[in-house]
């Protein structure tokens, strides 16, 4: 089936990428550039990198900006879809969602609107086992933003064994999601196995937002190509 992957630049929609490259053909990424950072949809911080991630991917993509008004913003991404079905000749949608019912049925309805299928490979699984999957598949992962009590220290930080302790803790201790999907961190895929080359930061800094949230703000960054020995590892 010929498949389009809502792309947001993230540890969940990149997974779900991973998935989809496995079972099926796909054809292009889709994406939503917000000018609200509090999309009740889309992820924000950093999400102009997209382009240069699917640069990296070597995957064409579709991007769409929106002003992040809810609902309004399901308009704009149905119109984005609607691109994929008419450039790509896409016959449905992946999406990265873990457990936002919100996300998953507005997505539904409109791929069920637009005459294509939904998938979501990682709904409802373990989010620590899933954080553990990341980790277990090398997938480069940089925390973008942290938003919750407990967990302040783990802006910038990599999604390691160390990061998976640490978040475990905060989980038991703040009732935080560990995955993030209640909006606690948010963040950003550097290199996976199925990269042609790897997203390389060269200049970023965190501040923090209006909330008393920490962002990091990445400035500068740069394509490298991988060795082969680092491809053959991962």
């Amino acid at each position: 089936m010929k498949i389009g992957v809502l792309f947001s630049g993230g540890k969940d929609s990149t997974l779900a990428l991973h998935y989809a490259l496995k079972y099926s053909d796909v054809k292009c990424l889709v994406s939503l550039v917000s000018k609200n950072p509090a999309s009740y949809m889309f992820h924000t911080p950093n999400i102009r990198l997209v382009g240069k991630q699917a640069e990296a991917i070597g995957i064409p993509i579709i991007i769409e900006r929106t002003k992040g008004e809810k609902e309004i913003e399901l308009k704009d991404l149905e119109r984005a879809i609607k691109k994929a079905i008419k450039i790509y000749r896409i016959e449905g949608i992946v999406t990265g969602a873990l457990e936002s019912i919100y996300q998953a049925s507005r997505i539904q309805r409109i791929c069920s609107k637009l005459g294509i299928e939904c998938f979501n490979p990682l709904w409802q699984r373990n989010q620590l086992e899933l954080l553990g999957e990341i980790i277990k598949l090398r997938f480069d992962v940089i925390i973008t933003g942290v938003f919750a009590e407990g967990i302040e220290n783990l802006a910038g930080k990599r999604i390691d064994r160390e990061f998976l302790e640490e978040i475990g803790k905060a989980h038991e201790k703040y009732k935080i999601n560990p995955a993030g999907e209640g909006g606690e961190f948010e963040s950003l895929v550097l290199d996976a196995p199925f990269f042609r080359k790897r997203l390389d930061i060269l200049k970023s800094r965190i501040k923090e937002d209006r909330q008393g949230g920490k962002v990091l703000e990445i400035t500068e960054t740069r394509l490298l190509k991988k060795e082969k020995n680092e491809k053959n590892e991962k």
